[in-house]
Parts: C-alpha cells; sequence; structure tokens
C-alpha cells in the first residue's frame, strides 16, 4: 500500500505517534523504554523548555491503518540565531525498514523546512543538543543512560535519501578490570596529583547537604564552559532548571565534582549511574500503570542493585583555565569513585570528533570508543 504521510493533530494521532517506539523495537534486546512520563515530558510543548524557542510539527507515516514511522520537523530559532545558520532540524525520527517510508518522512520535513524559507536540514536531534542527539551508526549495543538508540538500518535510509555526514561524536567505555591489570589508575593519580600542585588546582565532591547551592553553581558555568562546541546553544533558565530536575532523579554527589584556581570556580564534572540498567528491567510500557513500573524499578535499583555501569555525560572547564589539565583532574576523581562504588564500566561521551584532546586523553587512560553517533544534512533545495 501506498505510504501517506499525516500531521500529529488529534489525540489518536499522538497516542499512535507516541507508542510506536513499543511496537519497533519490541523483541530488540538493546532497546530501552523510556518512562511513559518522561516521554510525555519530552514531546509535550507546553511541558518542554525548548519549545519555547522553537517551531515545529510531528508527522506520522501510514500504510492503510497501520502506523510506520515518524519524525518532527523543527525550527530552532536560538541555534540559529547563535551560530548565524539557516538550519531546520528533524527529530522523533523511527521507521520501520522500508526504503519508500523513510525518505517520505524525511522529504516531509525536508519540504516543511523549505516552505519557512530555510536552507538546510539537519539531524536526528530530539529536540536540542542537550536531550537525545545524533544516529547511531557504530556500536549497535545497549545504550547507556540519555544515549539515543536506533536500528542499525537507519544509516543506510539516510544516506540514500542524500544526507551527508556532517560529524562524529563517540562513547568510550572505560572496563575497570582493564584499569586494574595495565595500572591505569595508578598513573592517572600519579598525573592528576602533579597537575594539582602545578596548577595549585583544589577539586571537591558536591556537598550532599547544600544541593541547591551546589546545582546554582552549576548552572551559573554551565553555558560558559560549553560554550564553543560544535552545534551548542546556551540553555534558558528554564531549561537549566529542567536539566537539574532530570539529573537530580539518578544524581550520588560521590560523582559530582567542582574544580578551582585560586578560589574561583573554573571545571565541574557529573557523572550518574546507569539509570537504563534498571528500566529495561522495569521494563515501562503503555498500558502499565507506571506506579507500578516505578516499584519495580525502585526494587532493581534499591533491593537488589542491577547497576554496574556509570556514564560522564558533563565534563566542562572554563575556556582560560584550559591546556592545564584541570579536565584530567576531574575525570580522574570521578573514575576513581566509581572504582570505589564497585561499578565495573564507565561511558564518557559524547566526545566529539573535533575535541582532540579529549580524545586523547579518553584512549590513553585506556577508553575504547564503542559508540559513534553521526549528525546528518542535506540541502533543502
Amino acid at each position: 500500500m501506498a505510504v501517506d504521510i499525516r500531521k500529529v493533530e488529534s489525540r489518536e494521532d499522538f497516542k499512535a505517534f507516541f507508542e510506536f517506539p513499543w511496537t519497533l523495537y519490541k523483541g530488540d534486546p538493546n532497546w530501552v523504554p523510556p518512562l511513559l512520563s518522561m516521554r510525555r515530558d519530552t514531546l509535550d510543548k507546553e511541558k518542554n523548555p525548548a519549545w519555547e524557542y522553537m517551531d515545529g510539527e510531528y508527522f506520522a507515516a501510514w500504510r492503510g491503518n497501520q502506523i510506520v514511522g515518524t519524525i518532527a520537523a523543527l525550527i530552532n530559532h536560538r541555534h540559529n540565531e547563535f551560530h548565524n545558520e539557516r538550519v531546520g532540524w528533524f527529530g522523533a525520527f523511527e521507521t520501520i525498514d522500508d526504503a519508500e517510508v523513510a525518505h517520505a518522512l524525511l522529504d516531509t520535513a525536508r519540504e516543511w523546512v523549505k516552505g519557512r524559507g530555510y536552507d538546510i536540514l539537519r539531524g536526528p536531534q530530539t529536540f536540542t543538543t542537550h536531550e537525545e542527539t545524533g544516529l547511531l551508526v557504530e556500536g549497535f549495543t545497549r545504550p547507556i543512560i540519555l544515549y539515543p538508540y536506533n536500528k542499525p538500518y537507519y544509516q543506510l535510509h539516510v544516506e540514500s535519501a542524500g544526507f551527508t555526514g556532517v560529524i562524529d561524536s563517540y562513547g568510550f567505555h572505560l572496563d575497570a578490570e582493564k584499569v586494574y591489570r595495565i595500572g591505569t589508575a595508578d598513573r592517572l593519580k600519579r598525573l592528576a596529583e602533579h597537575i594539582e600542585k602545578r596548577y595549585k588546582v583544589v577539586v571537591r565532591q558536591v556537598d550532599r547537604k547544600n544541593l541547591k547551592a551546589e546545582f546554582q553553581l552549576f548552572k551559573d558555568i554551565y553555558n560558559q564552559v560549553w560554550e564553543k562546541n560544535w552545534g551548542f546553544v546556551p540553555m534558558t533558565p528554564r531549561e537549566l532548571d529542567a536539566m537539574v530536575k532530570s539529573l537530580g532523579q539518578f544524581f550520588d554527589h560521590r560523582l559530582a565534582f567542582f574544580a578551582y584556581i585560586n578560589d574561583k570556580p573554573v571545571g565541574f564534572i557529573i557523572g550518574i549511574p546507569d539509570f537504563n540498567q534498571v528500566l529495561l528491567k522495569a521494563y515501562p510500557k503503555p498500558g502499565t500503570p507506571e506506579i507500578f513500573t516505578l516499584i519495580k524499578a525502585l526494587y532493581y535499583w534499591k533491593i537488589r542493585p542491577v547497576i554496574d555501569w556509570g556514564r560522564v555525560p558533563l565534563l566542562g572547564v572554563i575556556e582560560e583555565y584550559r591546556g592545564k589539565g584541570v579536565d584530567v583532574i576531574l575525570y580522574q576523581r570521578v573514575c576513581q569513585s566509581m572504582l570505589d562504588i564497585g561499578f565495573k564500566h564507565n561511558d564518557s561521551g559524547w566526545i566529539l570528533e573535533t575535541n582532540q584532546p579529549m580524545v586523547g586523553i579518553s584512549k590513553n587512560i585506556g577508553g575504547e570508543i564503542y559508540h559513534t553517533y553521526r549528525y546528518y544534512e542535506k540541502a533543502v533545495s
């Protein structure tokens, strides 16, 4: 049957759009279903603070009465102002293994962006660099928390639709057993101590008794340290509040540190437990009240813990203090803390391919690239 692309308008349309991933990834052992409430908050244009400066529409692909794909077409006005570009984005991109469906969805997003006078369609990104971003092209294993996941055939369909890769980002895996075996932990500790003495760097753990002030400090320097990253757009106050609230659900003060030079905060690092391991056990799904899912999640989080992975999603140093090894000290502290907690695996990402200092640090301490995410774009004319 012919593919029919329809804008998501009715409550029934949105329900089909919302629930499609559970159909698409059914039986895939690597896909981790999100909490229903978190997915609703992401897609809700009233609740997701990014929609304060975005325009966009949701579309679904149908064959008869069966949904076979989804996509969002977006204009991120803050991105275009910050980077002086005229770019539209596609996100929430999901499709069955069918080039006709994938191309129809991407063409719909391209035409929507073109109709608003923009020059390029880029993605996938749902919906900013602070959320799920990039297409998985290498390393089709279970995603760590806050990483997206997609089927291997997505790359083929995106590229056959005329999209070309723009930039890659990496996820690095550090195995605790390997760290001890090759002596990485000791070497990294000695290096960090040398840097601390040379540049008079002071690192302290987050104070769990004063988290409100600690999160405020994090918010104060977050936009400074990430400002020149590819694709980065400074967070609005409401976005920063939402990030803090989201991180707070998984936050472990033992995995968060600030760095100071001359009593000035110059950098931070935040690691988090891989809650995806819990979600995979609890397996949220439409039709199951979330309270039951949360009870099950609590069991696998606190009573019979299954988490043995940690992730470092946030690391930053203010530009004028880079090149002194502050990032090395922070990374050493959080890695050691993960080892002390008993985590067997550490993920660091995403790290842009252009960020050679961090790529070098990750490789030198024994990290291996095990996930690669790629941004694509295509001229809309």
